[in-house]
């Protein structure tokens, strides 16, 4: 498939409670590179295979949560028609000026309907992943902690997903890949939609509450990782969630945990290929349990309600 338009998740910016233990955290435990700070306070991370300066960044506040989520796009070009598309649609946009976060250019910011900040982008620095661009190896030797291959995706809650839904299919040129209906048979309370041929970029669930992130997630490249990775939180004692399990939507492999300021992660393995031919599956309400966890096949309270 060529890809044009939105590209793919781009970078999280997070709200921690303790940017020094935090830091620590996702440098120790995450295995994630640090790539710089800037006058603000924020701390910039980038995972080992990750070629762009930065896709996950910190910054010390009051209350955990998502300041904002970023797609990056395929050029400038593109950051203008997709701006455009969004005024014509209804959505107010502003420009931040390259360079106001490190190593970012130009980015158009907008709120979903749900109200969460959403950023595009065309231009990232490029640093490489240290293995250089001719005759690499296959992986560096002075890896720590569980060690992503990069920042995956993003699952938001909030009331309108409807809306939400809307805007990402019509204007940024999303594709619903899986749903789980409500009791009624007809009201999704979870979308799952894709920029790429992955199974997701970004998912949304029907939430009283607007602005709230359930997790950011983080690919890795076998159950054994995802299996490893649970040790490495035991030997560090991270509060788990849930897992290591499979999803039953887009039979993923999970382990759910929250870092020192109660953001809950991801660690995901898997999930198979998608494309624009293929239709969307549904998840009916008797068997939403069996959706979120395959094995178990029921959900539990805090994997609902615990959000930030």
């Amino acid at each position: 498939m060529a890809m044009t338009g939105v590209l793919r998740p781009g970078h999280a910016v997070l709200r921690v409670l303790d940017l020094d233990e935090s830091v620590k955290f996702y440098t120790d435990v995450m295995g994630l590179k640090e790539t710089g700070r800037d006058a603000s306070g924020r701390v910039y991370f980038k995972t080992h295979d990750e070629r762009d300066h930065n896709s996950f960044i910190i910054r010390k506040a009051d209350t955990a949560g998502l300041d904002c989520f970023a797609f990056k796009v395929l050029n400038n070009a593109t950051l203008d028609e997709l701006e455009g598309k969004l005024k014509d649609f209804g959505v107010t946009t502003e420009r931040v000026p390259a360079g106001e976060m490190l190593e970012t250019g130009e980015r158009v910011r907008f709120k979903l309907p749900t109200e969460h900040v959403i950023e595009l982008y065309a231009e990232k620095t490029d640093v490489g992943n240290g293995l250089g661009y001719t005759n690499p190896e296959a992986w560096l030797p002075d890896t720590k902690g569980i060690n992503p291959i990069r920042m995956d995706h993003c699952l938001i809650y909030g009331p309108d997903i409807d809306a939400n839904k809307k805007l990402f299919e019509e204007v940024l040129g999303f594709t619903l890949v899986e749903r789980v209906k409500l009791e009624d048979g007809t009201t999704d309370l979870a979308t799952w939609l894709t920029c790429s041929a992955k199974a997701h970029d970004i998912a949304m669930v029907r939430h009283g509450e607007p602005g709230k992130l359930h997790h950011v997630s983080f690919l890795l490249q076998s159950w054994e990782q995802v299996l490893r990775a649970a040790d490495i939180m035991s030997m560090n004692r991270v509060s788990i969630d849930i897992g290591p399990t499979r999803h039953g939507v887009t039979r993923g492999t999970t382990i759910y945990f929250f870092d020192p300021s109660g953001n809950r992660l991801e660690t995901f393995c898997g999930g198979y290929d998608f494309y624009p031919d293929m239709h969307p599956t549904t998840w009916t309400w008797d068997e939403v349990g069996a959706g979120v966890f395959y094995h178990d096949r029921k959900l539990n309270e805090r994997f609902l309600t615990v959000v930030t």
